[in-house]
């Protein structure tokens, strides 16, 4: 009796490896049916903000993508080529246009609160994760530029809620190289209250300085929700006071994540993607620098750098999505296995 179980139990083996085999040839194969829809969402602060998502039509999800843009972006053009391939590749991916970006209410580019667009994505983002069709799938974040912070902020909140984070060119730290002098920012953090929504922050053009190839830096002006004027006051500050608050923090995040920057980056500087990899506590953590690219990884360089980030990308996706598929196959084996030496021992 005890060898027919035991002979039972490699077989029940054999079969759901064979099966975990299965599903990820099924799951690699790349499907060209996307469903892209559209949703506006009301804040606690009775805000409008649009939201979207790219869904695999044609099989069972690997995962979730959550999407954080940058300043001055938004996701259904912007980020558009990140949610088609994402989709493709068999995760259902979701944005949001932060408040006072591209589709949803609010003074273009006016951030009165950085935290707010912390706890907008917190709040969308669960309420996504709870629906039923997605209970228990692996749930990531993507961030690029200042959606890297928010993923950051994201995850030092919610420590325990993500499998992990993938940051492009994150803003979470201001390099020394860039960082306003102090008398510059204790004035204006003086005069905030009076002209806080003021265009008038000094800045160089960020359009010109992220976008390498000139037809997407084109593309980029043409989009009609790109903001492109000078940085409000308030908005300024609240920026770097977010990204001195994350800096602060950068040795307490546990998240597992994917730092991408390019080496010739002058907006978010590739030194501080280093200090994030060299300070986090994340044991499970990658830094890729990409030579001779800029800021925008993901929009802004030639077709085939883009590419290559993706494929890096969702390479790194998959490896995780692989680890869960196969620790659970293992628990029903474990579950499966204790349950017959549960019946072997009564025999």
């Amino acid at each position: 009796m005890n060898f027919q179980i035991q002979s039972f139990q490699a077989w029940l083996f054999w079969l759901h490896m064979q099966i975990w085999f299965v599903n990820i040839l099924q799951m690699s194969h790349i499907t060209t049916v996307i469903n892209f829809q559209e949703e506006f969402i009301q804040t606690s602060r009775g805000s409008k903000l649009y939201t979207c998502r790219w869904l695999p039509a044609d099989k069972e999800i690997k995962g979730l993508v959550f999407l954080c843009h940058g300043y001055g972006a938004e996701c259904s053009i912007f980020m558009k080529g990140s949610g088609d391939n994402l989709a493709r590749a068999g995760y259902s991916v979701y944005g949001i246009d932060h408040q006072g970006h591209g589709k949803s209410d609010g003074l273009r580019c006016y951030i009165t609160k950085f935290e707010d667009l912390v706890d907008d994505c917190i709040a969308f983002f669960n309420s996504v994760k709870e629906k039923i069709e997605n209970k228990n799938k692996p749930a990531f974040l993507l961030g690029e530029s200042m959606g890297g912070c928010i993923a950051l902020l994201i995850s030092l909140k919610e420590p325990n809620a993500w499998d992990g984070a993938i940051l492009v060119a994150p803003m979470c730290k201001i390099s020394e190289k860039v960082k306003p002098p102090v008398i510059v920012m204790k004035t204006l953090s003086a005069l905030s209250p009076l002209i806080g929504s003021w265009k008038i922050v000094p800045s160089r053009n960020v359009i010109d300085a992220a976008f390498k190839v000139l037809t997407k830096r084109a593309q980029v002006r043409a989009n009609p929700y790109t903001y492109q004027g000078k940085p409000r006051v308030k908005t300024a500050l609240e920026l770097l006071n977010a990204s001195q608050k994350l800096e602060k923090n950068l040795h307490e995040i546990t998240i597992p994540f994917l730092v991408l920057h390019g080496e010739a980056d002058t907006v978010t500087d590739p030194e501080v993607s280093q200090a994030l990899y060299d300070s986090a506590k994340s044991s499970d953590k990658t830094f890729t620098l990409y030579p001779e690219l800029w800021h925008s990884l993901l929009y802004g360089e030639t077709d085939e750098d883009i590419d290559r980030v993706l494929f890096d990308i969702i390479s790194w996706l998959d490896e995780r999505t692989s680890r869960e598929i196969l620790k659970a196959t293992m628990n029903m084996h474990e579950t499966i296995s204790k349950g017959l030496q549960d019946i072997s021992s009564t025999l």
